[in-house]
């Protein structure tokens, strides 16, 4: 299936282009375990950061872990999310503010529902 376009988002909602498969690690991850983690795949741009009961407790960019010891705890960065009803316009704003071109999504009980990603040539939803 192609990207959703950017330009064709009016109306669509963050649910209607986020993708609803996602990795997390646990909230009390080291953060040697965040680097491999960012090593082991391009497509890893931003670590989501999840409690035992899949809520949301922050994410972490590549250069957040920069300089600091594999065995220290990873110290998420708490950066906006969206929820799922948002217009797919605010996922894109918030999206692009980052140099991930990613932001998590989150439901009203703080649970990670999904993550929505921006294609590298701006102009579309990944894997929409």
């Amino acid at each position: 299936m192609a990207p959703t376009r950017l330009d064709e988002a009016a109306g669509l909602t963050v649910a209607d282009v986020m993708h609803s498969r996602f990795a997390t690690m646990p909230a009390s991850a080291a953060v040697g375990e965040v680097r491999a983690w960012f090593a082991s795949s391009v497509s890893h741009r931003m670590a989501l950061l999840a409690d035992a009961g899949g809520r949301f407790a922050g994410s972490l960019l590549p250069d957040d872990v920069v300089g600091v010891e594999d065995g220290a705890a990873a110290t998420a960065f708490v950066r906006l999310a969206v929820a799922p009803g948002e217009p797919a316009a605010r996922a894109e704003e918030l999206a692009l503010s980052t140099g991930s071109r990613r932001v998590p999504v989150v439901d009203g009980d703080g649970r990670l529902v999904g993550i929505v990603a921006v294609t590298t040539d701006l102009q579309g939803f990944c894997g929409t």
